[in-house]
């Protein structure tokens, strides 16, 4: 073949391929909206009349005899022929399995939990599913397909979640204005009896009223508390505390109601142990803490409070005799709203409810944890044992083990329940 014909040959090929080319790509725009089966069936078509053109170009200019035309056509169709078919193959394969993306997002829109979104590639697979297998999915519609798996786990998890905490958010609700209409109606009881004259000391009602009111005081507080925490905004200004003194003035503000239930506070510890926190905020922690063992513990029991370093953190323990809790109540003792039995037993039975809000603990490990330290509970034997660990700051001085924690007798006696 001289240089002038396959020049020639390679003009003619070159001009179709262009204007084959030049069609089908203004076909795909016009079908872009179309599925993806006719899309790739037009590229495959086009592929092979830019071959068949470019074959019989050739063939004109080589000249050859009939017969051999004859059997280049028979060649030529019979290819195009099983092109055509893999390509209905292929698009028919990635069409259905782009149907199922399609539906299972529809699925997942829904609120729906996706399972294994089916990618075809065995007939087994396809007669499980009720339908012919095809193609297994390419690796980007397999990777899209775990993708939405994943989405629809997440998903699900999120719901899970959020029931939850819009259940624990009625119970909350619901506890609170229990605990809440305890005190107002025996203040209003209280105001009522002595409107009439029914009371004959009026210091003592009026003392009654205010102790009322102060528990009142204690769950709102708490609850503000609570709410900065959970917001984010709880603002803390650390500074070097004295464990020992805080301890000290919750044991002092507690032993009225300790006296009155029949339980005995001892204290000890490190005379110093210094921490880095937030003054108010670990003594409201420190306080809730010791009431919880106040009121769980089962008279006549002794709630040992102790103080001093762990592990190079500054801890206060609390030790009571609640008889223990079960294993599988520890882990949530300090969600929020979280009680043992919504009938709402007495403290300190065995078998028992906890009473109160459950806000006392949440809040508590709140506080703990905005410090960077954390609250721990275990059983031990006849009770159990809370621990506050928070960042040490400051030398600690010398142990003085056993030390009893002043206690003064004219401190508020009556306090609210928290756990």
């Amino acid at each position: 073949m001289e240089g002038t014909d396959l020049a020639t040959i390679l003009a003619w090929i070159l001009f179709w391929a262009i204007l084959i080319g030049a069609l089908t790509l203004l076909l795909l725009r016009v079908l872009r909206g179309a599925s993806v089966l006719a899309q790739i069936c037009l590229v495959v078509v086009a592929t092979v009349a830019v071959l068949v053109t470019g074959m019989v170009s050739a063939f004109n200019a080589m000249f050859i005899s009939a017969r051999d035309l004859e059997v280049m056509w028979y060649i030529l169709a019979i290819a195009s022929a099983v092109a055509v078919v893999l390509a209905l193959m292929l698009g028919a394969g990635v069409s259905r399995n782009a149907a199922r993306l399609v539906d299972a997002a529809r699925r997942l829109g829904r609120g729906e939990t996706l399972g294994n979104v089916h990618t075809g590639g065995s007939a087994a697979d396809g007669a499980s599913h009720g339908r012919n297998a095809g193609p297994a999915m390419t690796s980007e519609l397999a990777e899209l397909a775990k993708e939405l798996e994943a989405s629809s786990r997440s998903l699900a998890e999120s719901r899970e979640r959020e029931a939850a905490m819009e259940t624990a958010r009625r119970e909350l609700v619901s506890w609170i204005s229990h605990d809440l209409r305890t005190p107002l109606a025996s203040i209003r009881a209280m105001a009522e009896a002595l409107e009439d004259g029914m009371v004959p000391d009026v210091a003592v009602g009026y003392r009654k009223i205010i102790g009322q009111t102060e528990q009142m005081t204690v769950m709102v507080n708490d609850l503000l508390e609570l709410s900065k925490i959970q917001a984010g905004s709880l603002r803390l200004r650390t500074e070097p505390l004295d464990l020992y003194d805080v301890v000290s003035d919750a044991l002092s503000d507690l032993a009225p109601l300790a006296d009155q239930r029949g339980i005995t506070l001892v204290g000890g510890g490190d005379r110093q142990c210094m921490a880095v926190a937030d003054g108010p905020s670990i003594a409201r922690a420190v306080r809730n803490i010791i009431l919880n063992a106040v009121l769980y513990s089962r008279p006549p029991a002794k709630v040992r409070v102790t103080v001093g370093p762990e592990g190079g953190n500054a801890v206060v323990a609390v030790e009571d005799h609640c008889g223990g809790i079960a294993g599988e109540d520890l882990p949530h003792l300090f969600e929020t709203g979280w009680q043992k039995d919504p009938a709402r037993g007495n403290p300190g039975d065995r078998g028992g409810s906890y009473s109160g809000a459950g806000i006392g603990l949440s809040m508590v490990a709140g506080i703990v944890q905005a410090h960077g330290g954390t609250v721990q509970v275990e059983n031990i034997d006849g009770g159990c044992r809370f621990a506050l660990s928070l960042p040490a700051g400051g030398a600690n001085g010398s142990p003085a083990a056993g030390h009893a924690f002043p206690q003064d007798p004219a401190a508020k006696a009556d306090q609210g329940d928290k756990r």
